[in-house]
């Protein structure tokens, strides 16, 4: 075929890659035919994964695999220390009990089973005709079928079902060539008993895979031994192994109930002290913040109302003195009570609604026009109510002092349906505010109504001001609502403390 300028092409190699190259099948002209190889590369790397999956529980059983440490006893009883006179001899401080039985054992079927084939081999060499006897070696590795898992399996129940897996073989062959019992397999009791105990400590200290890969490996042993007796034997195989395997379940389980519990406790303890600490919180800010507030307050308007009359700057400042000595007090007081490791001691009554004049009378001086409206006597508060219901009355004036000086200010407290109702409102202030708080102030108070089982609502009043209204349950509830309280949104007022 000519070019287009009128040259022939040059004809192609036998070696050149262009004539080699071919079209795949079913696809364009031109294609190398590469589409086949990916495939078989595809198809050898899926069936290599196959079978390794496969595999794995096998491998793990046989090979890699590796088991739970021994369970600790129980019973104290069940572990001894170790006796000085053994203490060189012995790489441990102490030992169980069930350990030391279970190595009687493996010694008592280690001697019965040496004993059985000795007599087995003696008979043999004795009885004309009979098989030959079998050599010494065969005779200890058939004893040693039945003693060497029994000792191995509560330390390294793997390499007790590996041991097993390995000489039961060799017991089998004496069996079949020299054993003298008719029994239904041909398995050595106490072999077959090694074999099992074995089996089930697989079960019960193995993962799944390695058991269901000893469960596979038994059954076909049986099978390749004597497939006349294999489904009565792997039976009683699998029994074991299931056995141990829902005994395995049932630890994991408790295992993990135990757990739970722990972290159950570490959270209510947690709980408990985010709650104490929040008690802590709030008392020390409604003390400090009220009692600081009003003081520098007073501190600022005692000079300007003085007016250099020392006989008003002296009773202003033994105002302020007083004030500083109250924060004292009831600073001591909280301490006291947090010093004490079961929270009982107090120094001082909890202040109450009974010290309401003494509190409006503080915010009076501090340039306030409080007015306090009580429709009906209130009656006697349990300790909780009446310190609630006092501090955030407190707080409500404190904010009224930092962010709305000189403001008109109403408290109103109600008594009915077993449930004390505050509202506190302020107007305007008529001086600048102070600069904003953190909004702990309102946190405590939420927390406050929230431990009652009660609400509290804040935020801007109609025609400008601040107001407060809160409802506390005079019976105590059920159930202590503070973790909702403290995880809940709170809606910070614009400055507030």
């Amino acid at each position: 075929m000519n070019h287009r300028d009128g040259r022939s092409a040059p004809p192609a190699l036998p070696g050149d890659a262009r004539a080699g190259a071919s079209p795949a099948p079913g696809g364009p002209p031109g294609e190398p035919a590469a589409s086949s190889g990916g495939a078989a590369v595809r198809f050898v790397i899926a069936l290599g994964r196959v079978s390794a999956a496969v595999l794995r529980p096998f491998t793990l059983a046989l090979l890699t695999g590796s088991a739970d440490p021994p369970p600790r006893p129980r019973s104290r009883w069940l572990r001894m220390p170790v006796p000085r006179w053994l203490a060189p001899l012995v790489p441990v401080q102490t030992f169980s009990l069930l350990q030391v039985a279970e190595l009687l054992i493996a010694v008592e079927l280690f001697g019965v089973t040496l004993s059985t084939v000795t007599d087995w081999n003696e008979q043999a060499a004795a009885t004309p005709g009979a098989p030959l006897p079998l050599w010494g070696g065969v005779v200890v590795l058939a004893a040693l079928a039945a003693g060497l898992p029994v000792a191995l399996r509560n330390r390294w129940p793997l390499a007790a079902w590996r041991a097993a897996v390995v000489l039961t073989p060799v017991a089998v062959y004496a069996q079949v060539t020299i054993g003298r019992d008719e029994g239904y397999a041909p398995y050595p009791m106490t072999v077959g008993l090694a074999y099992l105990l074995a089996l089930y400590s697989v079960g019960v200290r193995c993962e799944r895979r390695i058991t269901l890969g000893a469960g596979i490996i038994t059954v076909l042993l049986c099978l390749a031994v004597d497939a006349d007796s294999a489904p009565v034997v792997a039976g009683a195989a699998g029994i074991v192994l299931l056995f141990g395997y829902n005994v395995r379940a049932r630890r994991n389980a408790t295992a993990r109930l135990i757990e739970e519990e722990r972290r159950t406790r570490q959270a209510e303890g947690a709980h408990a002290v985010l709650e104490e600490r929040a008690r802590i919180a709030r008392e020390l800010h409604d003390v400090v913040a009220h009692h600081m507030s009003v003081i520098a307050i007073q501190a600022e308007a005692v000079p300007l109302r003085a007016a250099g009359d020392p006989s008003q700057l002296e009773a202003g400042l033994a105002e302020i003195r007083a004030l500083s000595l109250e924060a004292i007090t009831e600073l001591r007081q909280v301490l006291g009570v947090l010093r004490d490791p079961d929270g009982r001691t107090d120094t001082a009554p909890q202040p109450g609604l009974d010290r309401l004049e003494e509190l409006v009378g503080n915010a009076r001086n501090a340039g306030l026009t409080v007015e306090v409206g009580l429709r009906r006597p209130i009656g006697p508060l349990p300790q909780a109510v009446g310190l609630s219901a006092y501090r955030i009355v407190q707080e409500s004036l404190s904010n009224a002092m930092r962010h709305a000086p000189g403001s008109s200010v109403t408290v109103e407290i109600t008594r009915d349906d077993g449930t004390l109702r505050l509202r506190v409102a302020n107007g305007p202030g008529r001086s600048p505010a102070a600069a904003p708080g953190a909004g702990q102030g309102l946190v405590g108070m939420r927390e406050r109504a929230a431990l009652l089982g009660g609400t509290l609502d804040a935020g801007p009043a109609r025609g400008g001001g601040y107001q407060v209204s809160a409802e506390l349950p005079i019976e105590p509830p059920t159930e202590s609502p503070i973790k909702s309280a403290i995880g809940s949104p709170i809606g910070k007022r614009e400055g507030a403390a």
